[in-house]
C-alpha cells in the first residue's frame, strides 16, 4: 500500500513538473500605425491580448519621424496594419527590411474608398483601384488623391475586423473562436452605432457648417452631410 501510495505521489509530481516547464504559447503581438486600428484591433483581441499603437498621441502619421526603438518594433512584430502609402509616408522604407508581411488596410477587398474632391451623391461604391490608390502619393489633400481616413466608413471598419480576426486565428488557432466571435460582436456594436447616429443627425442634415480639417468625408457620406468648407 505504502509503494501504491509513493508510485501515485511521484506520477503527480512528474505531471505537475511537466506542466510547469512546458512552454506557454507566445502571444501574438499585433501592431498598428494609428489609434483607429488599434481600437479595431483591440474589439478583436479582447480577452486574448492587447494591440500596440505606433504613433504616440498628437503625432501625424504624415510626417512623423521613427526612432530606432520603433523600427524595432516593426521588424519584429508578428501582425502589422497600418493604411497605406497615402496616410503613413514615413512606413514604406521601413516595411522593406520587415521580413513578415505587413497589411495596407486600403488595399483590403470589399474596402470602400473615396478620394478627395467626390461628390457623394455621384460616388461609385467601392469600384477602386487599389494599385493606382497605393501609387498615389498626394498627401496634401488635392482632388483626385485618395481619401485615407477610410476608418471612419463602418463597411471597412468591418472589414478590416474580419481581416484581423482571420489572421489572429491563422497565428493563433488556440484562440480562434474567440477572434471570431469578437470580431461578429463588433460589426453588431457598429449595426447599433449605426442606427443611434442617423437618428441623431437626421435634425442636422443639409445644414451647412465648416471643419478645421477635411477628414470627415466617409462619415459625411453614410449620414447625408456635406461641409460647406474648410477654415
Amino acid at each position: 500500500m505504502i509503494r501504491v501510495r509513493r508510485l501515485l505521489n511521484l506520477a503527480a509530481v512528474f505531471w505537475v513538473s511537466l506542466l510547469i516547464i512546458a512552454p506557454a504559447q507566445a502571444e501574438v503581438r499585433v501592431l498598428t500605425s494609428i489609434k483607429p486600428l488599434q481600437l479595431i484591433a483591440a474589439a478583436v483581441q479582447d480577452g486574448v491580448s492587447n494591440p500596440e499603437v505606433l504613433l504616440p498621441p498628437g503625432a501625424s502619421p504624415h510626417n512623423y519621424a521613427l526612432r530606432p526603438s520603433d523600427v524595432r518594433r516593426v521588424q519584429d512584430v508578428e501582425l502589422l496594419y497600418w493604411i497605406g502609402p497615402d496616410m503613413e509616408t514615413f512606413l514604406p522604407r521601413v516595411l522593406q527590411g520587415r521580413k513578415l508581411p505587413a497589411v495596407a488596410v486600403q488595399t483590403l477587398p470589399g474596402m470602400h474608398l473615396r478620394h478627395f474632391g467626390e461628390d457623394n451623391a455621384s460616388h461609385d461604391d467601392h469600384e477602386h483601384d487599389h494599385d493606382n490608390d497605393a501609387d498615389e502619393h498626394d498627401h496634401d489633400h488635392r482632388p483626385g488623391s485618395l481619401d485615407s481616413h477610410l476608418w471612419l466608413s463602418t463597411v471597412n471598419a468591418r472589414v478590416i475586423a474580419a481581416k484581423m480576426a482571420a489572421d489572429l486565428s491563422a497565428a493563433d488557432p488556440a484562440n480562434a473562436t474567440r477572434y471570431t466571435s469578437n470580431a461578429e460582436a463588433f460589426s453588431k456594436r457598429l449595426d447599433t452605432l449605426d442606427a443611434r447616429i442617423k437618428q441623431r443627425v437626421s435634425a442636422v442634415a443639409g445644414k451647412p457648417y465648416f471643419v478645421f480639417h477635411e477628414a470627415f468625408d466617409y462619415f459625411e457620406e453614410a449620414y447625408g452631410l456635406k461641409h460647406a468648407g474648410v477654415f
